[in-house]
């Protein structure tokens, strides 16, 4: 298996990965990662907003596996901004941002997510660059690079 580099201080990563979500209780999801994205986005259905101690907060459902909508995960999390993101299609839409913790391999940090309806689109997630800064380098020929996983392993 393949070991990531660390060159200054960065690992390298393939242009798709997998991660995991655990303050959203989401224990796997594979991504890819767009440089070209500035923030990361995450799949989400039936978004639907309250109030909890003086706070706006999200519950959302996420279809972690790609071409599966049978597989539901229902997360929930404060809101911290809503932003205009224009998408690959040149379609433009507010979104509501989260922060959550992202675990990769041994590594783990804080990310901001945007949500939007990624049912359509072959990866549930994307890893934008601001996820990336000052932690990690893309090898575009790459993938797994921090190992590969199986959804069987944590979704039945």
């Amino acid at each position: 298996m393949y070991c990531p580099e660390n060159i200054q201080g960065k690992t390298v990563i393939g242009w798709r990965e997998w991660g995991a979500f655990p303050q959203l209780n989401i224990p796997a999801i594979k991504f890819k990662t767009d440089t070209g994205a500035k923030t990361s986005c995450l799949h989400s259905f039936q978004q639907d907003f309250f109030e909890r101690d003086g706070n706006k907060w999200i519950r959302f459902g996420i279809h972690p596996i790609q071409k599966r909508t049978d597989i539901e995960i229902f997360c929930e999390a404060p809101v911290i901004d809503f932003r205009t993101v224009t998408n690959s299609g040149g379609v433009s839409e507010e979104r509501p941002v989260i922060v959550s913790q992202l675990v990769m391999g041994d590594m783990s940090w804080n990310i901001e997510l945007t949500l939007t309806n990624r049912d359509s689109m072959k990866f549930r997630m994307l890893l934008g660059r601001t996820a990336m800064e000052d932690r990690l380098l893309v090898d575009p020929d790459a993938s797994y690079l921090l190992g590969r996983k199986h959804a069987a392993e944590f979704y039945k």
